[in-house]
């Protein structure tokens, strides 16, 4: 089960139908060379923009074409501003629009407990857009929490100078923060050393509280890929050496394209993730070099915090961060950035100037 949200403009008026084709079929996919898959899935051609009320030639899809859900939120010219959610087909190339049998957005489905088979059979009665008249939102567009776990990866520590921490270092962002996996990150006046973090995010399934961490992993709902842009002036100079403002500005974490439900990943940490920017790459690891792993982050943040449906943890990044390169590297308007894991898709960002 795979989740995530799509629309056909996005909050600068600009439309990519092609990287909402490649998007999800990177996502369709289960397989760590998503690139060749995307490809094969294709024929090597690039997709063409359908217009967003045109529909398929069949009138429903199939149970078995929907057997794999993929959970979409979307907007299309037809319907406007208004958010509509759906079901991607598992093969990538069909959104089917189930709003009328289940209001709100993906947190109010994955409170409200609903069966999936349940929803899979809706799915399969829904009359399908083609995907290339959507384009893709984050994934979760309000949990009520966004933590982060910093200095999670034993090579980040090692290209810091820092000894590997006996306790999870946490931190906030805002819900304002979160952009859509093609969306634009804007590279605020008041700071001049924006730096990328590509992390594994946890969206959790169900409330937690005072969790064993036997049974941590049950409230997982699925994961998503997160970009964890950070102003590093502002959080290691400024504001007191506070983390909030240098962690919160507006735009500062892109997510998507899916929230991959936890039935499709095998082992969340055995992971490949990486990121480049303008091509080059920038960070190459694992999952697998998390010092602390998902269900002990859950059990200890819920001895104090509880989690709600729709939360979501950024489980920190791996070794390659613009501020520790010799020099320093970090980003400016009109940098692209690519953030990819492994079974779990891809997500591009253009750094824009602030207006």
């Amino acid at each position: 089960l795979c989740v995530c949200a799509v629309r056909s403009v996005d909050r600068f008026g600009k439309s990519h139908p092609s990287d909402t084709m490649t998007t999800i079929a990177s996502i369709a996919v289960r397989s760590s060379r998503l690139s060749s898959a995307i490809v094969g899935a294709f024929g090597g051609k690039s997709t063409s923009w359908i217009h967003p009320q045109a529909v398929s030639s069949r009138r429903f899809i199939s149970n078995s074409t929907v057997k794999a859900m993929r959970f979409v939120q979307f907007r299309t010219a037809a319907t406007g501003e208004k958010q509509r959610l759906g079901v991607l087909s598992e093969d990538g190339t069909q959104v089917c629009d189930i709003s009328d049998r289940y209001e709100g957005d993906l947190i109010t489905l994955i409170r409200s407990g609903v069966s999936l088979d349940e929803v899979k059979a809706s799915a399969a009665k829904a009359a399908p857009l083609k995907v290339d008249s959507v384009e893709l939102l984050a994934p979760v567009t309000n949990p009520q929490k966004i933590l982060c776990v910093g200095l999670n990866y034993s090579g980040h520590c090692e290209e810091q100078n820092k000894p590997i921490p006996k306790e999870p270092m946490f931190f906030s962002k805002y819900a304002t923060t979160i952009v859509g996996p093609h969306d634009d990150v804007i590279a605020h006046k008041i700071s001049d050393q924006i730096d990328w973090e590509v992390e594994l995010a946890v969206i959790i399934g169900k409330k937690a509280k005072s969790v064993a961490k036997a049974n941590a992993m049950d409230y997982v709902f699925g994961y998503t890929v997160a970009q964890d842009i950070s102003a590093r002036d502002w959080q290691k100079q400024r504001n007191g050496g506070q983390f909030l403002i240098g962690k919160s500005m507006d735009t500062f974490c892109p997510l998507g394209p899916a929230a991959v439900h936890k039935s499709l990943v095998k082992d969340p940490h055995q992971l490949a993730i990486k990121c480049s920017v303008n091509g080059v790459e920038k960070q190459n690891g694992s999952t697998s070099e998390l010092i602390f792993r998902i269900d002990d982050i859950i059990a200890r943040v819920t001895e104090s915090i509880t989690l709600l449906p729709g939360d979501v943890i950024l489980t920190g990044t791996p070794a390659g961060v613009g501020m520790h390169r010799k020099p320093a590297e970090f980003l400016k308007p009109g940098d692209v950035i690519d953030s990819e894991i492994e079974g779990l898709g891809k997500i591009k960002n253009k750094v824009v100037a602030d207006s």
